[in-house]
């Protein structure tokens, strides 16, 4: 299986860029389709953006198109998520999630997951 651990997040003013990180271990990185996924207080998780193994695909939602940018260096088995605009609707707890297909927004696909990293922005 694949551990994952969430970094970078924090409390950010409205308009500013944060820069996430998920660092893996255990089976090849390469492997494995990557996803962000995001949860806010009182809702449901929500797809964030997803990238196919090799990077050739990717993925995002629509509320988060053009403001933020997936990655991933499969020789530092790390996944990123570059956040620029941010606003407070922005504001959850942001997971990686690891999957053997897609890049696809249904959380079904994906079969693991990291513990997740708080952003936060102020209204």
């Amino acid at each position: 299986q694949v551990q994952m651990v969430e970094s970078g997040g924090g409390l950010v003013q409205a308009g500013d860029s944060l820069s996430l990180s998920c660092a893996a271990s255990g089976r090849p990185f390469r492997a494995y389709v990557m996803g962000w996924f995001r949860q806010a207080p009182g809702k449901n998780r929500e797809f964030v953006a997803a990238i196919s193994s090799d990077s050739s695909d990717t993925n995002y939602a629509d509320v988060v198109k053009g403001r933020f940018t997936i990655s991933r260096d499969n020789a530092k088995n790390t996944l990123y998520l570059q956040m620029s605009s941010l606003k407070p609707e922005d504001t959850a707890f942001y997971y990686c999630a690891a999957g053997v297909t897609g890049p696809f927004s249904y959380e079904g696909y994906y079969e693991y997951w990291g513990q997740g990293t708080q952003v936060t922005v102020p209204s």
